[in-house]
């Protein structure tokens, strides 16, 4: 955490017993004797395993473990319970993606491929994280995603192994068969807000003879439509609020404790390289939590890299500059940063069946407010990014290399400014960017967010393909069922040639908040974690949460980091996989 948030096998010791565990038969191995730190915490600040972070993966981990009633687990983090009416109206993310409500609100420093800009960066301060503010897009990403994964040399990680924890999380309203799950305990639903829109988007797409498909996460990928939303009932469902809130006050052997902040990892004084607690502050006092069997990490894709260099463990050059002693020099700390680049078109339309601030607009919100209250139903339901899909700049491409998310309002530097006007817009960002950039410390404290480069653009190639995602997202907007309902182009009227494309996407580009990497798993040198999710050289550690993905995944990245979280209970637990479902041809 640092500030935690969200989205190792350790050695463990002799195998005793086979306790139960949260319906798999497995076998647990047996808790070694860590020697304790010289002020021994109270027993109820000693656990079997502290999770670091309470956002996606942190959510999953507490869910999943404490089912083990012979592990005690506590979660850690800096934020809220993340269960206010803001967080379950999905509408409501309007009002914490601008702001620092339940959000860290990082921003990069200056972008040269932005001109110079810098980036924003907003993150879920509360249990379940990002999921707790984010559009609820249900996407997995490709199934050559997680297969070029266990190519780089991550056994395990495959999208065969994978398949059957995603299943096993999902709770899907639509579709039962060979690729998605029913009876999990993350709901995966088809909106209920009625957008005449959603329509109007797939005819665009026939149009612009782009495919149709219903289920990206399914035997095809590519195509625009509909999307699904981690929503039940018309409201949000968040990580936490699947796999945390329904065990808290009930699970004896669960301490999930908010306004956490994490400090540094403690270390085992006759055993310099092995993790057995943390240091916290809460309520303005400092104190130590003990792990008799392992720390994870689940502060996120910047702050889990920023409590290792904190702790001593990152680039050794870089920590003695800053005059941190060097625990366990692993240079790969940090480095690895990968994000989508984004860009979005925008339009002003009349239609009040689009969000947007006018007289007529306020009245409707009104009523709107009251069917939502009555039936959760309709725009208060709205993930706003309601649509979209995924295209290829190459038909030749193995998979899509864009996706499109479309928004039912105009959309602008992330809803940081208003326009008094009704509208749409559709973002198109870069699914595999070739770009790679780096979170570092700024400074030694634990109380400063680090540096974040995503080094937008630095791949020239990169451009490249998103003035190709710019051309062919302009047809789809340019076809005659959405051409016809809008008044003016916002952004980019008149921007026609590649050098005029290239001057606006530098100007508008920013991330679509898919930030991966920094904690990378594989088997070199650079790597952080090995394919168990242990941290390389340090007994007692894991990392759990997207800065472990080798490469960015083709999709949103929420899903995937369940399906991470879920895999990483069981390596924690020593347990077998889930049977994979065998997939129709």
């Amino acid at each position: 955490m640092l500030q935690a948030r969200e989205p190792s096998d350790a050695t463990m010791g002799t195998l005793a017993g086979a306790p139960q565990h949260f319906g798999h038969d497995c076998l647990r191995h047996a808790l070694t004797a860590v020697p304790q730190a010289s002020d021994t915490p109270k027993p109820e600040d000693t656990f079997d395993v502290i999770v670091v972070g309470g956002g996606t993966a942190g959510s999953v981990l507490g869910g999943r473990l404490s089912a083990d009633p012979s592990l005690r687990v506590a979660v850690l983090e800096a934020g809220g319970r993340g269960d206010s009416w803001v967080v379950r109206a999905p509408a409501a993310a309007v009002a914490m993606l601008p702001t620092r409500l339940n959000n860290y609100a990082f921003e990069t420093v200056p972008q040269p491929g932005l001109d110079g800009r810098r980036g924003y960066q907003p993150r879920g301060r509360m249990l379940g994280g990002c999921s707790g503010m984010n559009a609820m897009v249900y996407i997995r990403g490709h199934a050559s995603d997680y297969d070029h994964w266990a190519a780089l040399g991550n056994p395990g990680w495959s999208y065969a192994d994978l398949l059957p924890y995603f299943k096993r999380s999902e709770d899907n309203d639509s579709f039962e068969d060979a690729f998605h799950g029913r009876g999990g305990p993350l709901p995966v639903s088809a909106l209920r807000t009625g957008n005449p829109f959603h329509q109007h988007f797939m005819d665009a797409a026939r149009e612009a003879g782009f495919p149709v498909n219903r289920d990206f996460n399914g035997a095809r990928q590519e195509g625009l439509g509909a999307y699904q939303v981690m929503q039940r009932g018309g409201e949000r469902w968040s990580a936490a609020r699947a796999f945390l809130h329904p065990h808290i006050g009930q699970r004896p052997n669960l301490d999930v404790r908010t306004g956490v902040q994490v400090t540094r990892l403690i270390f085992d004084e006759h055993d310099p390289r092995r993790v057995v607690g943390v240091e916290v502050r809460q309520q303005g006092r400092l104190m130590r939590l003990l792990a008799r069997r392992e720390v994870v990490l689940s502060a996120g894709v910047f702050q889990s890299p920023q409590l290792l260099m904190l702790s001593g463990i990152g680039p050794g050059d870089q920590l003695q500059r800053l005059g941190i002693a060097v625990r366990h020099h692993l240079p790969g700390v940090g480095e690895n940063l990968q994000d989508h680049p984004d860009f979005i078109f925008a339009y002003r339309a009349r239609s009040l069946d689009l969000m947007g601030f006018s007289p007529a607009g306020l009245w409707r919100t009104a009523r709107e407010i009251g069917r939502y209250v009555r039936h959760r139903t309709g725009a208060i339901s709205s993930n706003y990014a309601e649509a979209g899909g995924f295209l290829k700049t190459n038909p030749a491409l193995p998979a899509p290399d864009l996706q499109l998310h479309f928004v039912v309002s105009i959309a602008e530097d992330h809803a940081r400014r208003l326009h008094a006007a009704h509208g749409y817009s559709c973002h198109v960002c870069l699914l595999r960017p070739r770009s790679r950039g780096r979170v570092s410390l700024r400074n030694p404290s634990p109380w400063e967010a680090p540096d974040i480069d995503p080094a937008f653009f630095q791949h020239p190639r990169d451009l490249d393909d998103m003035v190709q995602g710019f051309r062919l997202t302009r047809r789809l907007m340019d076809a005659p069922a959405l051409a016809s309902r809008r008044q003016a182009d916002l952004f980019t009227d008149g921007i026609e040639t590649d050098e005029q494309i290239r001057a606006v996407l530098r100007a508008r580009t920013d991330s679509v908040y898919h930030p991966v990497g920094t904690c990378r798993m594989g088997p070199d040198a650079m790597a952080v974690v090995d394919a168990q999710l242990r941290v390389r050289g340090i007994d007692g550690l894991r990392v759990v949460d997207a800065s472990v993905m080798p490469t960015l995944v083709g999709g949103n990245t929420q899903a995937p980091v369940v399906a991470i979280a879920e895999k990483a209970a069981d390596l924690i637990m020593g347990c077998a996989a889930p049977v994979a479902t065998p997939l129709a041809a």
